[in-house]
């Protein structure tokens, strides 16, 4: 504070001011009322995945600043990306996965250590038909407490390419599974081994 502010207030307090706050002004009013903050969250909820650029041409008479101060401020809403995951299971996928773990649970108990010892798996390719959405395109407002969206991993791929797995496909797939036990895991092939399901 400068020393010309401290003299003012010095003259204030000798004149019996006791309030160290500053006096209200008339200033121009504030066009944010409850009205226009519930019209802009009812928006909001409609698509979440809202831009302000977006949300202005249904608030043509706001300015940007403001409606993105209305978001943050008022509504207290956060712009951010939904949460990728690996993959996005069906209910049928996910009961296979359970039926497998609970077999391989049993196997382990009657076999122990050796059984471990036999388990072979190849890796698996999603591939999805169109290019997915980035994920600056999956971004929607929430509050900093509502729960986060997921949304799958998927590989890049062209529109036109279709990807077809038959018998001779798969056949073909066990048989690069093999070559890579031969090369990596000698004696495996002599020895009881099991492939997972899917």
């Amino acid at each position: 504070m400068s020393k010309q502010m401290v003299r003012r207030w010095c003259r204030q307090f000798s004149a019996g001011r006791q309030s160290v706050h500053d006096e209200k002004r008339s200033g121009r009013p504030s066009i944010i009322t409850d009205d226009l903050v519930e019209l802009v969250r009812e928006r909001i909820m409609d698509n979440r995945r809202f831009t302000i650029t977006e949300l202005s041409s249904h608030f043509p008479q706001i300015s940007r600043s403001l409606l993105h101060k209305i978001v943050t401020e008022h509504l207290l809403f956060k712009k951010l990306c939904a949460r990728w995951v690996p993959k996005q299971l069906t209910p049928e996928h996910k009961t296979k996965r359970m039926e497998s773990a609970l077999t391989f649970l049993q196997r382990y108990h009657d076999g122990g250590d050796e059984f471990l010892d036999r388990i072979i798996t190849g890796d698996e390719t999603w591939i999805a038909h169109i290019t997915p959405e980035t994920k600056q395109q999956s971004m929607h407002w929430r509050h900093s407490g509502s729960p986060c969206k997921t949304k799958f991993k998927q590989t890049l791929s062209a529109r036109k390419v279709m990807c077809t797995v038959n018998a001779e496909r798969y056949c073909e797939t066990l048989q690069k599974l093999r070559r890579a036990i031969q090369n990596k895991r000698r004696g495996m092939l002599q020895c009881r081994y099991c492939l997972p399901a899917r």
